[in-house]
């Protein structure tokens, strides 16, 4: 079977996912490129007979280099690795979206142009004659909508055209706007045709104009330092980016000149974008907008949470048939206290994951994303950020695993793993329900001012957080804000959102399950105990107290630390477990699914741990790592173990650090 390999290139927003999640479907994989923090997505699919792999590019605004992600799409474009490029733009605005296009013109590899969500430009009011445009760019342009799978014939067509005539851009008319560009032929004359591979030397001219430091670098190397230093001259009489920057709208203009009729449609701003772009309202209402789709998220939830309920009512009756079946206690425990109460606490937390996912995927499709974006992007870019990442921290207020999958918007892999790196300092809803009874109970009143310390201390590490990684995720020449234009709002495809959502919540299942059944696996066999309390936990922690008491915690509140871990939902039911005597390995099964705590707890808490203690515990469970679930999804959406490990070390050290500082906080008030 004959392959061949297609690079999709577009903008962010154009719909290069949405396609490349249509053709692909399941067989695809993710990873970083080699020595880059920067997502590879490929993929394959068969038409016709012939296989095809798909390379999904970074998106990007241009090919400079102004990111990694803008120099990894166009040396992989220009090393010939990929037989065609589909360029992506939005029909909806394309004198903005074809700016990628004039910026490739001049590579030279095959291409052929995708006019997508030609149906929202169409309820816009506006014409686009394809046919017109097609002749003057001299590469195959097709009206298309990615999310309408039934259109994919004339994707395919197009595909085919340019693979076989090996299709390039017209640039005739595109050399003539540059060469109104003082100084732009000299300098084009002294680069030979060849100097850099993949690339014509008007490319090479017109990015050394605007600055490119790396074509800049490869270009001396070439033509020899003699030669550079005349263009380096030549360069100083020119207008850079911005007559460059010109040159290309001009000829985005000429292509586009009659080509695309807008019809009586005015557009002005909606009443809901004079809500979100206003100074005094945009932020709260972007906030309530996250807020809603949070809590509508658990609407779609509820069938695979069902799930999870009816997988742990079977334990019973399974262990119970296991015994008569006279099967060796040790099998039985595995199997009910591990793998069945695993899979219950996995399909309810995947429950949450697909709730969130079709939600927030829905506020993708229907443009509501960009808004977000919008609004919070200066106050994000503090952090090194963008505005996209407010989403996941609102959402890790519920779960942090919600806001670890809720990254997956976010374009730039590494502001995507600072994101959810920034997400951890967020205590969720698990953390919430625990931290004000424990409070109140040592507290009383004083328990509010406990909570505005946590909340404090959020903000304060969110913002340590981001000094110490976003040096190493997001370097500082990255850090830009974002160019873009509200796009119109527009109604989802339903089939191509559930696919992909779907899609994601099966990859979630899979990776979340090796997780955490090889955590929760390991922590049974830590605590489990033929006879009593012997098991290798409990006395790792009689052993380790000195140190655990250094940072104010006896050594059960260090193992119930330890099993906030797993889910802060079952620290009170460690708790209670170890100072009434219980298992441990009772203990932790209880902490799987939340178990109530004992009816003396309030006295037994008072009894055996003193203020100072228990305001250690509470900073200490609050900052660790939320669960395995926050793991495992943390795991899935940066593809990276070392820096799954990084995070997690990091808020390990962190959060005995602040039950340090707390504990002795702690001891000068009481």
């Amino acid at each position: 079977m004959s392959t061949a390999t297609i690079a999709l290139l577009g903008q962010p927003n154009s719909g290069k996912s949405t396609l490349f999640n249509a053709l692909t479907g399941l067989r695809q994989h993710v990873g970083n490129w080699p020595g880059k923090t920067v997502e590879k997505k490929e993929g394959s699919f068969t038409h016709n007979g012939m296989e095809y792999r798909v390379a999904d590019l970074p998106g990007s605004y241009s090919l400079s280099a102004n990111s990694d992600e803008e120099v990894i799409t166009r040396d992989y474009i220009a090393s010939g690795d990929a037989d065609v490029v589909c360029i992506l733009a939005d029909s909806s605005q394309l004198q903005r979206s074809l700016f990628m296009l004039a910026d490739y013109a001049g590579i030279d590899v095959p291409c052929f142009l995708l006019l997508n969500m030609s149906d929202v430009a169409k309820d816009q009011g506006k014409t686009i004659d394809a046919k017109a445009i097609e002749e003057r760019l001299g590469i195959p342009v097709i009206p298309f909508s990615a999310t309408d799978t039934r259109s994919y014939d004339v994707f395919y067509e197009a595909m085919g055209r340019a693979i076989n005539n090996k299709t390039r851009l017209n640039l005739n008319d595109l050399k003539k706007q540059y060469e109104s560009i003082k100084g732009y032929q000299e300098i084009c004359d002294l680069i030979p045709e060849n100097a850099l591979p993949g690339y014509s030397s008007m490319w090479a001219a017109v990015k050394v104009i605007e600055g490119d430091r790396v074509v800049s670098a490869k270009l001396k190397n070439a033509v020899g330092a003699e030669t550079f230093a005349k263009i380096e001259e030549i360069k100083k009489n020119t207008q850079g980016a911005v007559a460059t920057g010109g040159c290309k709208f001009a000829w985005i203009d000429d292509v586009l000149d009659k080509a695309v009729v807008s019809g009586e449609k005015k557009v002005t701003l909606s009443r809901l974008d004079r809500i979100y772009t206003s100074r005094v309202w945009g932020k709260p209402a972007v906030i309530l907008t996250v807020l809603l789709g949070l809590i509508a998220s658990f609407i779609p939830a509820l069938p695979l949470m069902g799930v999870g309920s009816a997988v742990i009512a079977i334990k019973e009756p399974v262990m119970n048939a296991l015994y008569s079946a006279g099967c060796p206690e040790v099998i039985v425990l595995v199997i009910g206290d591990v793998i069945i109460q695993s899979f219950s606490y996995i399909f309810k937390m995947l429950g949450f994951v697909f709730g969130v996912t079709l939600v927030f995927g829905l506020l993708e499709e229907a443009g509501v994303m960009a808004r977000i974006s919008y609004v919070f992007d200066n106050t994000m870019g503090k952090l090194g950020l963008q505005g996209k990442s407010v989403m996941p921290f609102l959402v890790s207020f519920g779960c942090t695993m919600g806001g670890a999958a809720g990254a997956r918007v976010i374009d730039n892999w590494g502001q995507k793993v600072l994101t959810i790196a920034l997400a951890w300092a967020v205590p969720c809803g698990a953390a919430w329900a625990t931290i004000p009874m424990l409070a109140s109970i040592f507290f009383g009143p004083g328990a509010v001012g406990v909570i505005v310390a946590i909340l404090l201390t959020m903000l304060v590490h969110m913002w340590i957080t981001a000094k110490v990684f976003g040096g190493k995720l997001v370097k500082v020449e990255d850090r830009y804000g974002m160019i873009m234009e509200l796009p119109p709002y527009h109604k989802p495809k339903w089939g191509s959102l559930f696919r992909y959502v779907f899609g994601r919540t099966k990859e979630t299942f899979v990776r979340v399950t090796k997780v955490i059944l090889l955590v929760c696996g390991l922590f049974w066999l830590l605590s489990y105990s033929p006879s009593g309390n012997t098991s290798v936990l409990y006395r790792i922690g009689v052993a380790i107290e000195p140190v655990t008491r250094f940072f104010g915690m006896p050594w059960q509140l260090f193992l119930s630390y330890i099993a906030s871990a797993v889910g802060k939902e079952g620290a009170i039911g460690v708790i209670s477990a170890l100072y009434n005597g219980g298992s441990l390995g009772t203990a932790f099964v209880d902490s799987m699914n939340g178990a109530a705590r004992a009816a003396n707890f309030n006295e037994m808490m008072l009894a055996n741990v003193t203020k100072p203690e228990a305001l250690a515990f509470i900073f200490a469970m609050t900052f660790n790592m939320p669960c395995v679930v926050a793991l495992a999804a943390t795991y899935q959406e940066t593809h990276s173990a070392k820096w799954t490990a990084r995070i997690v070390l990091y808020y390990t050290v962190m959060s005995l650090i602040l039950a340090f500082i707390a504990y002795h906080i702690g001891l000068l008030i009481w």
